[in-house]
């Protein structure tokens, strides 16, 4: 619960930071200059209909995917209220760097808990496994595709887009090993007993 509410604020850090958004988040402020729906509550319908293209791909939902896709919405707007908007251009930066190592280490938390993937990560193993694609290959197919979709519809496309692209995959990975939940499997002889 700790890293979906700062899974939120992390993007709320880098939103506030106004030098690009992350894909995702892109796509988010692009649908939200059109209808009149906070970023967080967009967030949520993004994720129920992404967890909709679950269905044909077979994919398992856990408590935490449905946690996360009701969870990082409202904290995500959460810090939108507190985090001011329009600052000089090195405090933007730094809200963007906190943001992305937020938003990390926030990662390595919900996915180290093992209660189930993000919406958008089920998507993309799902798609792998249905495709037999690489996951790089449709991982950056799938932040093109709402990238693209999300410029075109007003969203925050810079530099700190193409950063966090760069960047939040070795983030990612080192915080997943400073706070994944070791489970140990128990010998087959205990299971039994």
């Amino acid at each position: 619960m700790v890293g979906l509410f700062l899974y939120g604020m992390g993007i709320a850090f880098m939103v506030r930071g106004e030098i690009g958004a992350a894909p995702w988040d892109v796509l988010s402020q692009g649908i939200a200059r059109h209808v009149p729906l906070s970023f967080g509550v967009i967030t949520i319908l993004t994720s129920i209909v992404v967890l909709l293209f679950w269905l044909p791909l077979r994919q398992r939902y856990g408590i935490g995917t449905l946690l996360n896709a009701l969870l990082v919405g409202p904290s995500a707007d959460i810090g939108l209220f507190l985090i001011p908007a329009g600052q000089a251009l090195w405090l933007r930066v730094g809200f963007f760097v906190i943001g992305l190592l937020v938003l990390a280490a926030a990662t390595g938390l919900y996915i180290g808990a093992h209660f189930g993937p993000g919406p958008r990560d089920g998507l993309m193993t799902g798609l792998h496994n249905r495709t037999g694609w690489p996951i790089w290959i449709v991982r950056t197919g799938l932040e093109i595709i709402v990238v693209v979709i999300g410029w075109s519809l007003g969203g925050n496309v810079g530099i700190g887009t193409l950063a966090f692209a760069v960047l939040v995959g070795p983030l990612c990975q080192y915080f997943m090993r400073i706070f994944a939940v070791r489970i140990e499997e128990r010998p087959q002889e205990d299971v039994a007993a």
